[in-house]
């Protein structure tokens, strides 16, 4: 009798992470983040709830967790490295690479919808916006914060220039226009903040 191997609990458990994430994100979704709850999550994805408490404290735990996740996938499937803005010497192309990848993501259904929910419920739960600030935008902003030092570096941008803040000219309006639904949003919108931001309104 052939003795069968034995199950990879690491594999195991690995379906199971994606199983829950792929539930939290559809559930938050749907019926929106106060009525998502972990014992919903764990009937959706097929395990048990103590899985769930198992690898994570709160189900805005895993929410966050989810995103992370699923912005690499994203970042992986365009080609890129998750979680990194490249640095070719043409900070403006740069900038625009990186913003237009991400209107992309704000307009896959897989993403925006639980993200709305999310930046919703963040707007009024102090907690989980402070969390959503934290763990989500933060590292991705000290991204932006880290390139254009390097566009400092090379004398590309004026050495006076608070990066924090001048990063917000292209990243706040984008992100006010997908929120409120102030106007369409696409490559061609993103590249003329880049433009504006870099270059300004005035005459030459």
């Amino acid at each position: 009798m052939v003795k069968k191997p034995a199950p990879d609990a690491t594999r195991r458990s690995e379906k199971s992470r994606r199983a829950i994430y792929a539930a939290a994100l559809a559930l938050v979704g749907e019926v929106g983040y106060p009525k998502t709850t972990v014992e919903g999550i764990a009937v959706r994805a097929g395990v048990g709830k103590q899985t769930i408490y198992r690898w994570w404290g709160s189900k805005a735990d895993v929410l966050l967790e989810a995103f992370l996740e699923l912005g690499e996938e994203a970042a992986r499937a365009a080609g890129q490295e998750p979680y990194a803005i490249p640095d070719t010497g043409d900070l403006a192309a740069d900038l625009k690479a990186v913003l237009r990848a991400t209107v992309d993501e704000l307009l896959e259904p897989r993403f925006e919808v639980p993200a709305r929910a999310l930046a919703a419920e963040g707007l009024v739960n102090e907690q989980l916006g402070r969390e959503f600030v934290t763990k989500l935008l933060e590292p991705q902003l000290q991204l932006y914060v880290d390139r254009l030092r390097s566009a400092q570096d090379a004398g590309g941008v004026r050495a006076d220039i608070d990066p924090r803040i001048a990063l917000e000219l292209f990243v706040s309006p984008l992100a006010q226009r997908w929120l409120q639904r102030t106007g369409p949003i696409s490559y061609a919108y993103t590249d003329t903040l880049v433009e504006y931001a870099l270059h300004g309104i005035a005459p030459h």
